[in-house]
């Protein structure tokens, strides 16, 4: 799972894993402030209104075109706030959010409506990418974080036995509630409530007239509409080595992209053991240096750029193939790039 953006409050990854561009210059994280708004009259009765704030763990950049610079400025708060509520909501670090409930506890009373829905999509394409996507891998990436924070590689003995409560097929759903069964479970939304809470500012910045915007929580990128002077939104994806040599450039109008790598966080200096787990093996996969998926929606491109990097790379194309409306782009660790068949040319 992608932990290195946690639902909420975990260190901040690079604020342009993936770069939300308009044609006026990519914004560089070292020289952006806490929070940072900006607007600038691009033409007449056309503002781009940009405002740049520290939640989910990093730097959330929103972008509005509109003909009302008051109403972007609006529509933009109010997206905040729902980004601030879902938050506190989603975190598993916070004792008081329900996530933290669950796994403290064991158990989750009437979870609320967006756990729900977190949930069942989660559980979906758990069973259609034959569980490369997971949910409750929580305990194995403890257990990274603690042998190495003791200066001590997990081995084998460590992993199985973790592994023995690894497995979506352990939840329990009893009485409009959540049950882990076993002690020591956990789950983590880390791989999709960052894309999903995107999707929410989208719908906030839309139901208030911003039809043309760009939400970038730390790497899960939603558009809509155009970007400034009626131009499409263009995204550079993220050079898995830091070189700032973008493998490739894209242009989108409507919809969403996340990319998952291996430079995102890693535990030990050969990066055997990043934030990626593959639930079934207990192990972070390496044939893939970074996977970079476009989808309807930003949770399910968070999804499916972990689950794609748990796959072997060409299992991973074809899956993504198999699905109308999705594409994907794969870095293989030896700089192979492999291109889903309707990835933008």
């Amino acid at each position: 799972m992608k932990t290195s953006l946690t639902a909420c409050d975990q260190k901040r990854r690079s604020f342009l894993k993936l770069s939300g561009l308009l044609g006026l210059g990519v914004a560089s994280a070292a020289l952006l402030p806490l929070e940072k708004a900006e607007s600038l009259l691009l033409r007449r009765n056309e503002y781009k209104v940009s405002s740049t704030r520290l939640a989910m763990g990093t730097f959330v950049d929103m972008t509005a075109i509109h003909h009302s610079r008051d109403e972007a400025e609006d529509a933009i708060g109010k997206a905040f706030a729902e980004v601030d509520r879902l938050c506190a909501m989603l975190t598993r670090f916070d004792n008081k959010s329900p996530v933290a409930e669950l796994n403290a506890l064991r158990r989750l009373e009437q979870p609320t409506a967006e756990i729900q829905e977190l949930i069942a999509r989660s559980l979906y394409f758990h069973r259609d990418t034959q569980g490369a996507f997971d949910i409750t891998v929580k305990p194995l990436i403890d257990l990274y974080q603690d042998r190495f924070a003791s200066g001590v590689q997990p081995n084998d003995t460590d992993i199985d036995a973790v592994l023995s409560i690894v497995g979506v097929e352990k939840l329990r759903f009893q009485q409009e509630g959540l049950l882990l069964p076993e002690a020591g479970m956990g789950i983590t939304l880390d791989g999709l409530a960052p894309g999903y809470i995107a999707d929410r500012a989208s719908e906030i910045l839309t139901k208030n007239g911003i039809t043309n915007h760009l939400v970038n929580g730390g790497g899960e990128i939603r558009v809509s509409g155009s970007a400034a002077k009626e131009q499409s939104w263009t995204v550079a994806i993220q050079d898995p080595n830091k070189n700032k040599n973008f493998p490739d450039v894209i242009k989108l109008g409507e919809g969403a992209i996340s990319t998952s790598g291996n430079y995102e966080v890693f535990y030990d200096r050969e990066k055997l053991f990043h934030h990626i787990v593959n639930s079934k093996t207990g192990h972070s996969p390496h044939l893939s240096a970074s996977v970079t998926v476009m989808a309807p929606t930003a949770m399910d491109a968070d999804i499916l750029s972990t689950a794609v990097y748990v796959m072997e790379p060409e299992a991973g194309l074809a899956y993504i193939n198999s699905r109308p409306g999705y594409e994907c782009f794969i870095l293989d660790g030896h700089g192979r790039s492999l291109k889903s068949s309707g990835w933008p040319v």
